[in-house]
């Protein structure tokens, strides 16, 4: 899916000059559905291109069944990755001033221990 959505052979205009990354793929048991995870580059305009990428599914599920050999090419469902979204929380936790505080207790604690002879 990343190689057929780096050849830039989508007309649509909300993705038109957009870097997708594809960061999963789930297929179904029965391989009739896939749902792909994406995120536009820096996560711009991510609704659009979502849009987007479900108005040229038909046609990202021809170009699919031409590269992959399926007996059925699997229907498509594109989905926002949500795996930067908890990125981004868990940074914002990580730089809580509490959470720095008992970071640093930590490695004090550590450090005295492991110099101990």
């Amino acid at each position: 899916m990343s190689a057929i959505l780096r050849q830039g052979e989508l007309r649509d205009p909300a993705l038109q000059d957009l870097s997708i990354t594809v960061t999963e793929v789930r297929i179904s048991a029965d391989l009739r559905d896939a749902s792909v995870f994406v995120m536009p580059l820096g996560g711009v305009n991510a609704a659009g291109a979502l849009a987007g990428l479900e108005r040229c599914a038909g046609f990202l599920k021809g170009r699919l069944a031409r590269d992959v050999p399926l007996r059925f090419a699997p229907r498509l469902v594109f989905t926002l990755d949500p795996s930067f979204d908890q990125a981004a929380r868990i940074d914002r936790l990580l730089a809580l001033p509490e959470v720095q505080r008992d970071l640093r207790s930590r490695d004090r604690a550590r450090d005295s221990c492991s110099n101990v002879d």
